[in-house]
């Protein structure tokens, strides 16, 4: 589905990523880890169309997509949930999962659209109950669902998540998790970009490890859980029974 190829990104003179390629499989789960700085948020960024100074290869269903901007992104089926949410605070959660379906709604998509908004609401039955408060007053959990939902409105391909457990409780980051699985059994793409190295590579089908722009190491999700290099760098402990009991 998604390839990249000795991707290049750059803020000014800043390179950001460094010769980056991987690949993701229609139906895969895949996690990106690394410390902070590494280029993993660059990387989506890229891919999204928000940031424009790349070189290199990046094909999305065989297309290249140089040059195409954000909402070229969407109308090919790429959605990003950003890290920090980026909701909008005044507005009712019903409007800020409408407005990812805006432009499906321009095409007069008005039936499919509110099929998607129930499926969301389904989703996230705590966003039916908030459905007109606020969303600046929701909780930082309730908040992600919203923001995780407002992209699944507009029907992606692929799912591009930055950091969608950061500041959340244990309990909130394992349902957060389910919901992605959930997705990847419905046939969704996801990419998935974790501070939690631990959880992510749980849920993943592969991972790839980045170090100051590069890609280090990949592997399958429990191969890099059972990698002392991982696990010394980002894990903390051994989880080969975790992996054990996968297989």
């Amino acid at each position: 589905m998604l390839r990249i190829r000795n991707l290049k990104c750059y803020y000014g003179k800043i390179r950001a990523i460094n010769g980056v390629s991987l690949s993701v499989r229609t139906g895969e789960i895949i996690a990106l880890i690394g410390a902070n700085g590494a280029g993993k948020s660059t990387l989506l960024l890229t891919i999204s169309g928000l940031l424009q100074d790349w070189e290199g290869e990046i094909l999305f269903q065989r297309e290249s997509l140089r040059g195409l901007k954000a909402p070229a992104m969407v109308e090919r089926g790429i959605s990003l949930v950003p890290e920090g949410r980026l909701l909008f605070p005044p507005m009712s959660v019903l409007d800020n999962l409408k407005l990812g379906a805006y432009r499906r709604s321009l095409r007069r998509e008005h039936a499919a659209v509110e099929q998607d908004l129930e499926e969301v609401l389904n989703l996230f039955p705590i966003l039916r109950e908030r459905a007109r408060q606020q969303a600046g007053t929701l909780s930082g959990g309730e908040q992600q669902m919203l923001a995780i939902g407002r992209a699944l409105m507009a029907r992606p391909r692929l799912l591009l998540l930055d950091e969608p457990s950061m500041g959340l409780a244990p309990f909130l980051v394992r349902l957060i998790l389910d919901v992605l699985v959930q997705l990847k059994g419905q046939g969704m793409t996801l990419l998935l970009v974790e501070q939690n190295a631990r959880a992510a590579l749980q849920i993943a089908d592969r991972g790839y490890v980045l170090e100051n722009g590069k890609v280090v190491l990949e592997g399958n999700g429990c191969d890099l859980l059972a990698d002392q290099d991982v696990k010394r760098a980002y894990l903390g402990k051994d989880y080969r029974e975790f992996c054990e009991g996968r297989s």
